[in-house]
């Protein structure tokens, strides 16, 4: 991947990221937690959501490896679980709400992309079509991603909220308090695969399937 291309994934994976973390936090004030909105974090503005070490140079040190997993995230909306009506099933729904965000734009992202290759068999040889036709492609990439990544169970992941639902309490609460050390052990996983199990195969396995299902 180029220098320009490499940008142009940055800024995509950094919006996507954003309107993941405003889902969270529009959500979680529809179930009665207005904390989001007064820390000002309901906004598209980059300002409010740039973590320099998740939105800036994980992702960057990925494109630039060439690796073929690219992953990188916003700051975390703040939620006050104590304002939620219904405890933990409305923190599984606000968690939930972030992954589905990334999917839906995924979905019409690829719906434009066969919009576009049903209206012009030959878009390759427009020089605009086949721009477009590859940033929604990266659109589409990018978004699955982060919808899988964030669906992984391990705290502090949206997925490990969802599957705390199921827990008793008490395991629960045990459960979600490894979020201190959760991306250690997801960094471990994927650089450092054990035996037959590989994270980094998984997320980009199950990224080829949701792409064929899309049909890209």
């Amino acid at each position: 991947m180029n220098l320009l291309g490499g940008l142009i994934s940055l800024v995509i994976l950094l919006f996507s990221a954003i309107l993941h973390e405003v889902a969270h936090g529009f959500v979680a004030e529809r179930l009665g937690d207005p904390t989001a909105r007064l820390a000002g974090r309901i906004t598209l503005n980059p300002k409010k959501h740039i973590d320099l070490y998740m939105s800036i140079f994980l992702p960057l040190l990925l494109i630039i490896s060439g690796s073929p997993i690219i992953f990188g995230a916003a700051k975390p909306v703040p939620v006050d679980p104590f304002n939620l009506k219904e405890g933990r099933k409305d923190i599984a729904l606000v968690s939930l709400v972030g992954p589905l965000t990334n999917i839906v734009i995924a979905i019409i992202a690829s719906s434009l992309i066969k919009l576009i290759t049903f209206a012009s068999h030959d878009f390759l040889n427009s020089p605009v079509l086949s721009i477009i036709y590859l940033l929604l492609l990266q659109i589409t990439r990018l978004n699955l991603l982060l919808a899988i990544f964030n669906l992984i169970p391990i705290p502090p992941l949206d997925g490990s909220k969802v599957f705390a639902l199921i827990l008793p309490d008490k395991e629960a609460a045990i459960y979600l308090s490894l979020s201190s050390i959760g991306f250690f052990i997801i960094f471990f996983l994927l650089l450092f695969p054990i035996g037959g199990f590989s994270l980094g195969s998984i997320v980009y396995n199950i990224l080829i399937f949701a792409e064929k299902l899309l049909g890209i």
